[in-house]
């Protein structure tokens, strides 16, 4: 029953959490919909408060950027997405906080809105420091492009933890 503005604040409140348990950079990632609240969280509208300067890295992994094509999708009946929450969790029409290392991470046989939205999003970031990065790792799709993150030395993993 949650709004996405309540997913977003709730992933926020999480990642606090774990934040004060270790020192130093942080980095996050997520999948699908995770990959959305990753970017979501990146945003310069600073979900995370001061922890924002913390981020170091924020790997999104075949999301949803620009929310407003899924108003029109069976889906939103679940997810009851208006005009205002999709401009407003969007990070695609919102601007990043500065400073951190953007990635948009896509599966080269996803399907085209997955690649499309991908691409959306570094180029509605593009021309800020650093630049967001967009890999599109060819040969996986929606449901193996993560498989990566359980090797140490794959370039999915190397590339977020650096």
């Amino acid at each position: 029953d949650a709004r996405l503005a309540q997913m977003t604040r709730e992933v926020a409140n999480a990642i606090r959490l774990a934040a004060t348990r270790v020192a130093g950079p942080v980095r996050i990632s997520g999948h699908s919909a995770g990959g959305h609240l990753a970017m979501r969280i990146a945003c310069a509208d600073k979900p995370l408060g001061d922890l924002t300067d913390r981020l170091e890295t924020v790997l999104g992994i075949s999301g949803l950027y620009d929310l407003r094509p899924l108003m029109k999708t069976s889906m939103n009946q679940e997810l009851r997405i208006d005009d205002a929450e999709a401009l407003a969790e969007s990070p695609a029409l919102l601007s990043p906080a500065p400073d951190i290392d953007i990635v948009s991470w896509v599966g080269g046989d996803e399907r085209p809105e997955f690649i499309r939205q991908s691409k959306l999003l570094v180029e509605a970031w593009e021309g800020l420091s650093p630049a967001p990065a967009l890999v599109v790792d060819h040969g996986f799709h929606h449901f193996d492009v993560i498989a990566g993150l359980s090797e140490t030395e794959s370039p999915i993993t190397t590339r977020w933890l650096g």
